[in-house]
């Protein structure tokens, strides 16, 4: 197996190695890496100017399964200042993921940003977290994580870092982004209350604002899940890299206890 989530096999076709594998099954990928490899495409958009992107959301239709995939991406609605831009990601007989995202054409704010806000203690103060019991290997294996309050296998709100420990694609440097798609999809597993054994807590999307590309290989989650009384959640975070917040993130849940059935 390559160290690496993915490995390329030429025309926008990736093959995903255990790497990827989730905690629910070692047949489908948690949706961190599959999302980055998303935002991968959509950074290699070619651009006729200096422009960022600001806003992707991820929708996840249906499991990636732990196979080879295709994605490709496109300019939806070109212009000068703002475009939107589309990717598509599929196995051999389905679409598992569309992702959109609006690129701004940037420009010299310095004069109006805003403070970035509370620093997260720094990765080297705090010690590696641990995850639930009965979760698998795979993702959570190839992820460094720290924890700075709470915890994956400490149910409610935590703060975590989070760090690559093999590239997103074979024989490449992640992307600042890339980095920070990978472990934005585990919002509602870090800060999750409830308990796996009895009850799924699935997002069906990941929406991610950006104010800015993070630095370093360390990604800070500082997340919450909230539960409402018909089966449907949020799970919100603060995502952050060693100068502060760089971007937040939401996912909507579906919620239901194991015994109701899932899908």
């Amino acid at each position: 197996m390559a160290d690496a989530f993915y490995v390329p096999l030429g025309e926008g076709r990736y093959s995903a190695t255990a790497h990827t594998a989730g905690p629910w099954s070692s047949d489908s990928q948690h949706f961190g890496p599959p999302s980055a490899l998303l935002v991968r495409a959509l950074e290699n958009v070619e651009q006729a100017h200096p422009a960022e992107l600001a806003r992707v959301t991820v929708e996840i239709l249906g499991p990636a399964p732990v196979a080879d995939l295709a994605v490709r991406a496109r300019v939806e609605r070109p212009g000068r200042s703002v475009e939107l831009l589309q990717a598509e990601l599929a196995s051999t007989d389905r679409v598992v993921a569309r992702a959109s995202a609006w690129r701004i054409a940037t420009s010299d704010t310095t004069e109006a940003a805003t403070d970035a806000g509370p620093l997260m203690p720094a990765p080297d103060t705090v010690t590696e977290s641990p995850w639930p019991e009965g979760w698998q290997a795979g993702y959570l294996d190839a992820v460094e994580w720290r924890a700075v309050r709470g915890g994956m296998d400490v149910p409610g709100p935590a703060a975590v870092w989070a760090r690559q420990r093999v590239p997103l694609v074979d024989g490449e440097e992640p992307s600042g982004l890339q980095r920070l798609f990978t472990v934005a999809d585990s919002g509602n597993g870090v800060s999750n209350f409830l308990d796996p054994r009895r009850w799924w807590f699935i997002n069906s999307e990941l929406t991610v604002h950006l104010r800015r590309v993070p630095e370093g290989e360390w990604i800070g989650l500082d997340a919450v899940t909230l539960v409402g009384k018909h089966g449907i959640g949020t799970a919100t975070s603060i995502l952050h890299d060693s100068g502060g917040p760089v971007a937040t993130g939401a996912q909507a849940l579906m919620v239901r206890p194991r015994q109701a059935g899932g899908g």
